[in-house]
Parts: C-alpha cells; structure tokens; sequence
C-alpha cells in the first residue's frame, strides 16, 4: 500500500511532535512501574467501573493471570513508548497504543456516578486524558508522519506505509 502525503514543514513537525510527546508518556509510564517493585495492576483492576468491571476484576482476582497482565502492561508501555518516539513499526505500535488506552478507558470510564479509589486530577465526563490520547493517536494513523520522519522510513523505503 502507497501512502503519499503532501504535509508542510509545519504539519509534519507538529505530527511528529504530538507523536513523540505521546511516545515519552507511554515510555515513562512503562519504566516507573518497571522501576517499581511494587507495582501491580491490581488495585486499579479491582477498582473497575463500568459494563466490562467483571472481566477486570477476574483479572485480579487470578495472581498468574494478573504477573500477565502486568508484564504486559509494562512491557506494552515501553514498547509503544519506544516505537513511538523512534518512528519504528510506528503504525503497529499506534495501534497497540489505541487498544491499551481504550482497555484503561473501558475499565474507568468517566461517567456521572462513578468514584475511584485512586482520585483523578480533574474533573472528568465522558472524556478525560485517556480518550484524548487515544484520539491523538487515531489522527496519527490517519495522518502518517513516520514514513518521512523515523526508523520506518528506511525499514520501508519502497512500500510507503
């Protein structure tokens, strides 16, 4: 599949930028709680709001399913994170990125009624910073900047993707 893009100086700075800084909280995100050792999901699985809450909590309540979910979780993070920022297999790890977002929207939605255990640093309905992000990241899909700058555009220098 051919991909030809026509972005000013200006509109392909900004994508990479956006992509970039999306790419640094996912890596950050990622290495704190690898750094952690006390980590674990487990509290904000259990903590689950919302028509999926059941299947987060099963989550939790499983301890080889939840050392799982938090490898891959973490590792999710950093993989993303550096795909992201580096511009390297930039369309699958958008994607992974939406998938994730949207699991951590799914399980605390931001809906009238809802309180966590863990506070918010806002005031959220309907949208909060992780629906945000996940919609940064479908205008990134959308609009590809990785084909002209990042590791893709040598990996894939003769099928533009």
């Amino acid at each position: 599949m051919t991909a030809k893009t026509n972005y000013s100086r200006r509109q392909l700075s900004l994508l990479v930028i956006l992509r970039v800084l999306i790419g640094w909280h996912f890596l950050y995100e990622g290495l704190s709680k690898l750094f952690n050792p006390d980590w674990s999901s487990v509290a904000f699985l259990l903590d689950s709001k919302g028509f999926l809450s059941a299947f987060f909590q099963s989550l939790a309540s499983n301890p080889e399913v939840l050392k799982v979910v938090d490898f891959l979780n973490v590792w999710g993070l950093i993989l993303i994170g550096l795909g992201l920022i580096l511009g390297l297999f930039t369309r699958i790890s958008i994607i992974a990125g939406i998938a994730l977002l949207g699991m951590y929207y799914l399980s605390h939605p931001p809906l009238v009624g809802y309180t966590f255990s863990v506070p918010s640093e806002g005031s959220y309905l309907w949208v909060n910073k992780n629906l945000i992000e996940l919609a940064s990241l479908a205008v990134l899909l959308v609009f590809p900047s990785w084909n002209h700058v990042g590791i893709d555009r040598f990996i894939f220098k003769n099928n533009r993707v």
